[in-house]
């Protein structure tokens, strides 16, 4: 170790400071990763439920449409005993 390693400011060696430093930069490092990669996750299950939302209004529609058929048909037959 140098004499600058030992050198102290207030009971804090320089060394210390460095390492808390590189801990810190270590630590941001780590949470902004973890922050981008969630964000990216949470678009790509919006951009899924998106998806699944237009499937499932299709299906809805398609069962509206089957539903009045079978109403008509009902009447129909209805009408015709």
């Amino acid at each position: 170790m140098t004499s600058l390693e030992h050198r102290q400011l207030k009971g804090i060696t320089i060394k210390n400071i460095v390492v808390t430093i590189i801990s810190t930069a270590s630590i941001v490092f780590s949470v902004m990763t973890t922050y981008f990669e969630l964000k990216g996750d949470i678009s790509e299950v919006k951009t899924t439920q998106d998806a699944q939302n237009r499937v499932n209004e299709i299906r809805l529609k398609v069962l509206e449409g089957q539903v009045a058929l079978l109403q008509r048909e009902v009447e129909e037959i209805k009408r015709n005993n």
